[in-house]
Protein backbone atom coordinates (compact mmCIF):
# COMPACT_ATOMS: atom_id res chain seq x y z
CA UNK A 1 0.00 0.00 0.00
CA UNK A 2 2.74 2.43 0.94
CA UNK A 3 4.53 1.67 -2.32
CA UNK A 4 1.38 2.54 -4.28
CA UNK A 5 0.96 5.74 -2.31
CA UNK A 6 4.60 6.70 -2.97
CA UNK A 7 4.12 6.17 -6.72
CA UNK A 8 0.99 8.30 -6.65
CA UNK A 9 2.89 11.04 -4.81
CA UNK A 10 5.66 10.86 -7.39
CA UNK A 11 3.12 11.40 -10.15
CA UNK A 12 1.60 14.33 -8.35
CA UNK A 13 -1.75 12.61 -7.86
CA UNK A 14 -3.43 11.65 -4.68
CA UNK A 15 -5.50 8.54 -4.21
CA UNK A 16 -8.04 8.47 -1.45
CA UNK A 17 -10.86 6.07 -0.83
CA UNK A 18 -13.32 8.91 -0.29
CA UNK A 19 -12.87 10.32 -3.80
CA UNK A 20 -14.14 7.13 -5.48
CA UNK A 21 -17.02 6.59 -3.07
CA UNK A 22 -18.29 10.14 -3.48
CA UNK A 23 -18.41 9.67 -7.26
CA UNK A 24 -20.23 6.36 -6.86
CA UNK A 25 -22.84 8.00 -4.65
CA UNK A 26 -23.42 10.89 -7.00
CA UNK A 27 -27.10 10.63 -8.02
CA UNK A 28 -26.38 11.55 -11.64
CA UNK A 29 -23.78 8.78 -11.97
CA UNK A 30 -26.06 6.22 -10.29
CA UNK A 31 -28.96 7.24 -12.52
CA UNK A 32 -26.85 7.05 -15.66
CA UNK A 33 -25.63 3.57 -14.72
CA UNK A 34 -29.17 2.40 -13.94
CA UNK A 35 -30.49 3.76 -17.24
CA UNK A 36 -27.64 2.15 -19.13
CA UNK A 37 -28.28 -1.16 -17.40
CA UNK A 38 -32.00 -1.00 -18.17
CA UNK A 39 -31.33 -0.22 -21.83
CA UNK A 40 -28.83 -3.09 -22.01
CA UNK A 41 -31.37 -5.49 -20.48
CA UNK A 42 -33.96 -4.46 -23.07
CA UNK A 43 -31.46 -5.06 -25.88
CA UNK A 44 -30.49 -8.48 -24.48
CA UNK A 45 -34.14 -9.55 -24.18
CA UNK A 46 -34.69 -8.62 -27.82
CA UNK A 47 -31.53 -10.45 -28.86
CA UNK A 48 -32.45 -13.60 -26.92
CA UNK A 49 -35.96 -13.58 -28.40
CA UNK A 50 -34.55 -13.23 -31.93
CA UNK A 51 -32.04 -16.04 -31.36
CA UNK A 52 -34.78 -18.35 -30.05
CA UNK A 53 -36.89 -17.61 -33.12
CA UNK A 54 -34.00 -18.20 -35.51
CA UNK A 55 -33.07 -21.47 -33.80
CA UNK A 56 -36.67 -22.62 -34.16
CA UNK A 57 -36.61 -21.78 -37.87
CA UNK A 58 -33.36 -23.71 -38.29
CA UNK A 59 -34.79 -26.71 -36.45
CA UNK A 60 -37.91 -26.71 -38.62
CA UNK A 61 -35.96 -26.19 -41.84
CA UNK A 62 -33.55 -28.96 -40.87
CA UNK A 63 -36.49 -31.26 -40.14
CA UNK A 64 -35.56 -31.85 -36.52
CA UNK A 65 -37.53 -34.54 -34.72
CA UNK A 66 -40.60 -32.68 -33.35
CA UNK A 67 -40.79 -35.11 -30.41
CA UNK A 68 -37.24 -34.33 -29.29
CA UNK A 69 -37.09 -32.43 -26.00
CA UNK A 70 -34.89 -29.65 -27.35
CA UNK A 71 -37.04 -29.14 -30.44
CA UNK A 72 -40.20 -29.12 -28.31
CA UNK A 73 -38.70 -26.65 -25.83
CA UNK A 74 -37.53 -24.33 -28.59
CA UNK A 75 -40.94 -24.54 -30.32
CA UNK A 76 -42.71 -23.50 -27.11
CA UNK A 77 -40.27 -20.64 -26.52
CA UNK A 78 -40.56 -19.54 -30.15
CA UNK A 79 -44.35 -19.62 -29.96
CA UNK A 80 -44.16 -17.39 -26.89
CA UNK A 81 -41.82 -14.88 -28.57
CA UNK A 82 -43.62 -14.96 -31.93
CA UNK A 83 -46.47 -12.90 -30.45
CA UNK A 84 -49.00 -12.29 -33.25
CA UNK A 85 -46.59 -13.17 -36.04
CA UNK A 86 -46.94 -16.95 -35.59
CA UNK A 87 -49.81 -17.19 -38.03
CA UNK A 88 -49.46 -13.90 -39.86
CA UNK A 89 -49.11 -15.50 -43.29
CA UNK A 90 -50.90 -18.77 -44.02
CA UNK A 91 -50.66 -18.61 -47.81
CA UNK A 92 -47.82 -21.06 -48.39
CA UNK A 93 -49.97 -23.86 -46.88
CA UNK A 94 -48.24 -26.49 -49.02
CA UNK A 95 -44.80 -25.54 -47.66
CA UNK A 96 -44.81 -25.37 -43.84
CA UNK A 97 -41.06 -24.65 -43.77
CA UNK A 98 -41.55 -21.48 -45.79
CA UNK A 99 -44.46 -20.43 -43.60
CA UNK A 100 -42.34 -20.87 -40.44
CA UNK A 101 -39.42 -19.06 -42.04
CA UNK A 102 -41.52 -16.05 -43.03
CA UNK A 103 -43.65 -15.75 -39.88
CA UNK A 104 -40.96 -16.44 -37.29
CA UNK A 105 -38.36 -14.53 -39.31
CA UNK A 106 -40.54 -11.44 -39.26
CA UNK A 107 -40.99 -11.89 -35.51
CA UNK A 108 -37.19 -12.09 -35.04
CA UNK A 109 -36.66 -8.89 -37.01
CA UNK A 110 -39.47 -7.26 -35.01
CA UNK A 111 -37.76 -8.13 -31.70
CA UNK A 112 -34.41 -6.78 -32.87
CA UNK A 113 -35.83 -3.51 -34.20
CA UNK A 114 -38.23 -2.84 -31.33
CA UNK A 115 -35.72 -3.68 -28.59
CA UNK A 116 -33.16 -1.41 -30.25
CA UNK A 117 -35.65 1.45 -30.52
CA UNK A 118 -36.86 1.03 -26.94
CA UNK A 119 -33.28 0.96 -25.65
CA UNK A 120 -32.48 4.17 -27.53
CA UNK A 121 -35.66 5.75 -26.22
CA UNK A 122 -34.77 4.80 -22.64
CA UNK A 123 -31.31 6.30 -23.00
CA UNK A 124 -32.63 9.47 -24.62
CA UNK A 125 -35.46 10.10 -22.13
CA UNK A 126 -33.23 9.51 -19.12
Amino acid sequence: MAEHRDRADDLGTETSPTSTTSVARDPAVVRAKAVGLLADIVRWIGLVAAVVLVVHVVLVAGEANPLNGIATFMRHLADFFALGFKDLFNKPADDPKLRVLVNYGIAAVFWLVVSSLVAKLIRRLA
